[in-house]
């Protein structure tokens, strides 16, 4: 595969932005490859600068459920975009995207707009503090809810350690005021909870982790921090942006039947464009400024094509069958995936929930980020760069989800399986 044009504007880029990418698992660098550089996509497909068409199953990481280039969210932006990109100022979009978002998922009953899951998870916390009068959150190892200061935090030496910085540049006072638990395990959140008594205000989890892999919850686990939540007068924050409109339409509170008191969204409820949201209980959004006095603002949050293109996409989701289809596309890729692996006795570890799957490099089961962190990350570069030769895109790191959209086809998933048997076959090999 030829990807001359590529290497020439990676090496550019890297004059004039830092590392050579605006996120930084873009790089490619934990696969030992270089990126490629998009030129243009539809449907199911990707094409580079140099002219390789790929089989995506990155999707943007997780908004692109329809495919690329769906042709009613083009159709919507396109509309939206000859009366104007931005305004400032208030749309009927903007409610109508709303309604839909609180229709769908079943614990918000007000949100608010922003533009990115960052901006999300950064706001709900600070709600969360201001609705409770305290500073500590508890967040949980290997859970990613974006780069605001104190989330970008990992656990100290010892189950009632406060947090430690995760990135230079991160005061550790604000470190300190962030707990970290592990990932499925109530006891370590309740041992936080008892050396923290009175001072712990939210408790923020993704309730399927998408970014140390496809991690489920364990049966009982949010049940159990739900209990916790309620019992202690903390605020129980779903991290969605991920899980939110890709497992059901309302999320994976749907799925598990566990209702929080905030929900952060992003991804899908914008059909590709820049956005986020978060909701929840009346009484806590109404502490918002203007109606309340916690401040939060943003010049593009509830941008008239962000809306448009949110909104042209949750109505495909609403179409009678949609996510029957999905799971059952999901489920002959992760099936092919697995039984290409076994049929090289190649040993790994596979999870899904509904369109998220991952393949882990592992013997054993995943559960957590300990267990995540065991993973054989130079055979999954050895597994992702022979899948990318064989025109399969997937996400440039084992710590990632895959994504199923709508739009892949019999043709593309019986071409994932040919290309994961020789994957597989090559691994045998080398490792």
């Amino acid at each position: 595969m030829q990807h001359d044009r590529s290497d020439l504007l990676f090496d550019k880029a890297k004059t004039v932005i830092p590392g050579g990418v605006n996120s930084p698992v873009r790089a490619f660098k934990s696969v030992g490859s270089q990126p490629l550089f998009i030129e243009r996509a539809a449907g199911s497909k990707m094409v580079d600068v140099d002219g390789n068409e790929f089989i995506d199953y990155v999707g943007s990481w997780g908004p692109m459920i329809v495919g690329h280039c769906n042709p009613k969210v083009i159709a919507a932006v396109t509309a939206a975009l000859q009366k104007g990109s931005s305004f400032g100022a208030p749309t009927e979009l903007e409610i109508k995207l709303a309604e839909m978002v609180i229709d769908a998922v079943p614990s918000i009953e007000m949100v608010r707009m922003v533009s990115s899951g960052t901006e999300a998870t950064m706001s709900a916390i600070r709600l969360a503090r201001a609705y409770t009068g305290r500073d500590a959150i508890i967040k949980f190892s290997g859970c990613y809810h974006g780069h605001a200061d104190s989330l970008l935090v990992k656990a100290g030496s010892g189950a009632a350690t406060f947090g430690v910085p995760d990135s230079p540049g991160v005061p550790a006072d604000f470190a300190r005021h962030t707990l970290t638990a592990e990932y499925n395990d109530l006891d370590s959140v309740q041992a936080l909870i008892d050396e923290n008594r009175g001072k712990v205000a939210c408790i923020i989890i993704e309730p399927i982790a998408g970014n140390m892999g496809t991690v489920p919850p364990r049966k009982g686990f949010l049940e159990g921090l739900r209990n916790l939540c309620d019992r202690e007068g903390i605020v129980l924050i779903f991290d969605e942006v991920m899980s939110g409109f890709r497992v059901a339409y309302g999320g994976a509170q749907e799925v598990y039947g566990i209702t929080p008191d905030l929900t952060t969204l992003g991804k899908i409820i914008g059909g590709g464009l820049p956005v986020g949201a978060f909701g929840g209980k009346r009484e806590i959004m109404e502490l918002l400024s203007p109606s309340g006095s916690v401040y939060q603002a943003g010049t593009l949050s509830g941008n008239p094509l962000a809306m448009s293109a949110g909104i042209a996409t949750l109505e495909i989701l609403r179409e009678k069958g949609f996510y029957q289809r999905l799971e059952e596309k999901s489920a002959l890729v992760a099936d092919a995936i697995s039984r290409a692996a076994a049929e090289a006795g190649y040993p790994i570890y596979s999870t899904r929930v509904g369109s998220m799957l991952c393949v882990f490099f592992s013997k054993h089961e995943v559960h957590d980020w300990t267990t995540a962190a065991q993973c054989d990350t130079a055979a999954y570069g050895t597994y992702f760069r022979a899948m990318l030769e064989q025109r399969i895109y997937l996400a440039p790191s084992q710590f990632e989800t895959a994504f199923v959209s709508i739009a892949h086809s019999d043709e593309d998933i019986e071409r994932t399986a040919t290309a994961a048997r020789k994957a597989f076959k090559i691994l045998r090999t080398v490792h």
